[in-house]
């Protein structure tokens, strides 16, 4: 398998060293992705939607509703650790999640609820102290705790990931 079709930017390398200028960076990426998103899902009629991005892969839509659960899944995660001490959170099966029928429902809702999270992810990441995103939540999967400095360079590359998905897919087929 081509692994750029699958990882189109790169897989996620966490940084060495985390700067207050990166998690500006990672900040303005959260941000930035609803307008991106919804800009590049536009143009696209049902057929496009439901065309996979890959082989093997996610069609557009699936790829919109995915990026819905998954913010909001970490979105809660942040909660969770900035009020409870190292909260085991709960890892979910993604891919079944993308079978479920939500996922082929229209977009629209998807994209709306990606705004929303955005935008009170936004103002939550904006108040946080350097000790606030130093606060952890364990992964049972990973037997390990992350730090939400962590999690916001995973989540920012996670938004520029699935939209290299869509956009780099919109180049190949010329649409």
């Amino acid at each position: 398998m081509d692994e750029s079709l699958q990882y189109p930017i790169g897989k996620f390398k966490a940084p060495e060293k985390i700067t207050d200028a990166l998690i500006a960076a990672w900040h303005s990426a959260i941000a930035q992705f609803p307008e991106d998103l919804r800009k590049a899902v536009s143009s696209l009629n049902n057929e496009q939607l439901d065309t996979p991005y890959r082989q093997g892969g996610w069609t557009v839509r699936q790829v919109v509703h995915h990026c819905a659960d998954s913010h909001a899944n970490s979105l809660m995660r942040f909660k969770l650790a900035l009020t409870e001490d190292n909260p085991i959170i709960k890892p979910y099966e993604e891919a079944k999640w993308a079978e479920l029928s939500d996922s082929s429902m229209p977009i629209e809702p998807a994209l709306q609820m990606i705004e929303g999270i955005h935008a009170r992810w936004v103002v939550l990441l904006k108040s946080l102290s350097n000790h606030q995103f130093a606060q952890t939540y364990y992964h049972p999967e990973h037997k390990k705790s992350f730090r939400l400095d962590y999690t916001l360079a995973l989540y920012a590359w996670h938004c520029n990931h699935h939209l290299a998905h869509i956009t780099k897919f919109k180049e190949r087929m010329n649409w």
